[in-house]
């Protein structure tokens, strides 16, 4: 069992930056991906960024450039650094890890995050 906490969302204007942290209950660095994703009211929730074992780091396209994944494994935390914020980005941001390839996904709570003037 993994548990995830999220922090770090809030209200920012567009163009702004926002730093996401996710905390792990766990070793981090024996899960096998841990990653990030989004749900904004009406559309499917979608991947935002995901680090798979310790070197391969995927964005999508809309977030490309902008935000980068980073996590420290001395905290057992991933981060979402998030800069050019649109107001696009404004959604729920969830953490998400596997601890193996075939294994479970855990969820953490989410976090709300509003870009707008």
């Amino acid at each position: 069992q993994v548990q995830l906490v999220e922090s770090g969302g809030g209200l920012v204007q567009p163009g702004g930056s926002l730093t996401l942290s996710c905390a792990a209950s766990v070793n981090i660095f024996s899960l096998y991906n841990m990653g990030w994703y989004r749900q904004a009211p009406g559309k499917q929730r979608e991947l935002v960024a995901v680090i798979i074992s310790t070197v391969s780091r995927n964005y999508a396209d809309s977030v490309k450039g902008r935000f980068t994944i980073s996590k420290d494994n001395a905290k057992n935390t991933v981060y979402l650094q998030m800069n050019s914020l649109k107001p696009d980005d404004t959604a729920v941001y969830y953490c998400a890890t596997k601890t193996s390839i075939f294994g479970a996904t855990y969820w953490g709570q989410g976090t709300q995050v509003t870009v707008s003037s």
